[in-house]
């Protein structure tokens, strides 16, 4: 069992666990059609994303193989809760975690996703002493795997038309990096 030591802070951002009165800027996010085009649930009403604070306030520690710890991502500057990122413990022995991340279309495009996502990742290396860290997202959803690349994970999947996914032939992608080779680009 694990337990990140929190909050995590960035020249812009604060990445803390989410609280109840997050719903407000998170509800915009996850009832987004356009946002969960890619993720694996449908645009949520309000008590369907009332239920997934709860879970995520409930969780107060890791363990492998169990629920995503989830980290609201907030500005410095307003307070604003702008998106997400989670982190799934997969295996302990193994030291495997896969990383995701939501972040509300007003914010896209100025850097906020990396900046949160590196700190995550530096976070989840030191911390967990993960040793390899994947991520994965549809090869439509071209943000998110450009996103990956930024943060210097390598392509080690291409599954074309693996499953139906939303009623659609998926081709997914998947990304991932070793705790070396973070450190290598890091320094």
């Amino acid at each position: 069992m694990k337990i990140f030591d929190l909050p995590l802070e960035t020249d812009r951002l604060i990445l803390r666990r989410v609280r109840h009165d997050d719903f407000d800027d998170l509800f915009p996010i996850h009832s987004d059609p356009e946002v969960c085009r890619y993720l694996p649930y449908e645009p949520r009403d309000e008590a369907a994303m009332k239920e997934a604070i709860e879970k995520r306030v409930a969780l107060v520690e890791m363990t492998p193989g169990g629920e995503p710890l989830f980290l609201a991502v907030e500005l410095k500057e307003t307070g604003e809760v702008i998106g997400e990122v989670l982190l799934f413990y997969h295996h302990e022995e193994w030291r495997q975690g896969e990383l995701g991340y939501v972040f509300s279309p007003k914010f896209h495009g100025k850097g906020y996703a990396y900046e949160a996502t590196r700190a995550f990742m530096d976070a989840a290396f030191d911390q967990f002493n993960l040793h390899r860290i994947s991520a994965r997202c549809s090869a439509a959803n071209i943000a998110s795997w450009r996103l990956m690349e930024k943060l210097k994970m390598r392509r080690e999947g291409d599954f074309r038309e693996h499953e139906i996914f939303k009623g659609e032939w998926d081709h997914m992608y998947i990304y991932a990096i070793l705790e070396d080779e973070w450190r290598a680009h890091r320094s």
